[in-house]
């Protein structure tokens, strides 16, 4: 079982922390529109606070390729930051220098910094190691909180953590507990859920799952490249010739392996995504010309709700439809009050981030489950059993 250094550990009483976290929100019209990024960090910042110590947040936020953007600036969420955290937060519109040096001298008791956007220096995604110094210089501790950043190597993510006694947040902790408990040890049986819309994007899951999942369940648009390779027409639906052949390999792995995999029997078919669309409910393996599944039928949901319900693990990565538009939205949520249905029988149940964390918010069910991740490609490469750089700095030799 993987251990790391948590902040437990840490002699936090009047040390300067600076902290990882992932204040990377949706951003629209000038409004954070889904502040969870920001709750998932305050266990990690109270904790902090409480012992004693004075906190500086760090965080991505967007894409701004080594560039200031104003449109991209962490000034922008500090009042967010704020009413999530339930501290005061100060911004400091730099994250390395004399400016920081002297916000960070100057700090209270009880205060929280914001710095500016770490991406706004090319420096960082290059993880330099001379810019890692520069962000840990007017420090005694770092603390890594952002899962969702972990997959990352990146200064703010992994480099500090080599210059600083470094040091997991709670967050982090949590993500690490759950997903080793569906990766590694795993009650039985064990269900594994996916869904989305490409093939290539679940290949590392799949391959790693294989030899540990008992059933796995296929919906989403990557389900019609395994149903073509059982004949039949997908009409217009998302298709990946290039992984067909990996498709074929899985069925029969699976097959000698005794993994009972499901694919749909039944879709909702339409010419395009929309609200006000016209469906129809077809079979998966004859989906009509000019139409495309765009969610799992009712006929599936029944049964993958069935699977569920036999399971003491499942993992659910991927949604099962354009769940955003309403007509094909049944499908996930069929799936998400199937989980909520098991983990209240006592299943351990995890949704792996993304659009499928979005999507159990999206049906009030996100407190139903056992755990939610916070990240998304972060938690996909873990259970990939790939190595995470921000992880990886903080294990215990």
């Amino acid at each position: 079982m993987l251990r790391l250094r948590g902040i437990s550990e840490a002699p936090l009483e009047g040390k300067k922390v600076l902290v990882r976290v992932d204040f990377n929100v949706p951003f629209k019209d000038g409004k954070v529109k889904d502040n969870s990024r920001i709750v998932a960090h305050k266990k990690t910042i109270d904790a902090l606070l409480a012992g004693g110590a004075r906190v500086t947040m760090v965080s991505h936020f967007g894409r701004p390729k080594g560039q200031v953007v104003p449109e991209m600036s962490l000034g922008q969420i500090r009042e967010d930051a704020e009413k999530g955290l339930g501290h005061p937060v100060r911004f400091v519109p730099e994250c390395v220098g004399p400016e920081v040096e002297a916000a960070v001298a100057a700090q209270k008791p009880g205060d929280l910094l914001l710095l500016e956007n770490s991406r706004f220096h090319a420096e960082e995604q290059k993880n330099d190691p001379e810019f890692s110094k520069l962000l840990a210089k007017p420090f005694d501790l770092f603390v890594m909180d952002a899962f969702s950043a972990s997959h990352r190597g990146d200064c703010t993510t992994e480099g500090v953590a080599h210059v600083l006694p470094a040091y997991a947040g709670f967050l982090i902790a949590r993500e690490v507990e759950a997903l080793e408990r569906v990766k590694s040890d795993p009650e039985k049986p064990y269900v594994l859920v996916l869904g989305g819309a490409k093939v290539s994007d679940k290949i590392g899951v799949i391959e790693h799952m294989l030899d540990t999942a008992d059933t796995i369940l296929i919906g989403g648009g990557m389900a019609f490249t395994f149903l073509s390779v059982r004949g039949g027409t997908i009409g217009t639906s998302l298709y990946d010739a290039e992984h067909v052949d990996f498709a074929k390999d899985v069925l029969a792995r699976a097959a000698a392996k005794g993994v009972k995999i499901l694919l749909p029997t039944d879709v909702i078919a339409a010419a395009e995504i929309g609200d006000e669309v016209q469906c129809s409910v077809v079979p998966a393996s004859s989906v009509p010309d000019g139409l495309m599944g765009l969610d799992i039928g009712p006929e599936t949901a029944t049964a993958f709700a069935a699977e569920i319900a036999k399971a003491r693990t499942v993992l659910w990565n991927g949604p099962m439809g354009v769940f955003e538009n309403k007509p094909f939205a049944a499908g996930s949520r069929a799936v998400a009050e199937a989980l909520a249905a098991a983990t209240a029988k006592g299943a351990f149940t995890v949704v792996g981030g993304g659009d499928t964390a979005s999507a159990v918010k999206k049906f009030g069910l996100k407190d139903a489950m056992s755990h939610v991740s916070t990240g998304g490609g972060a938690s996909l490469e873990y259970c990939e059993g790939k190595s995470l750089p921000g992880i990886a700095a903080l294990e215990m030799k």
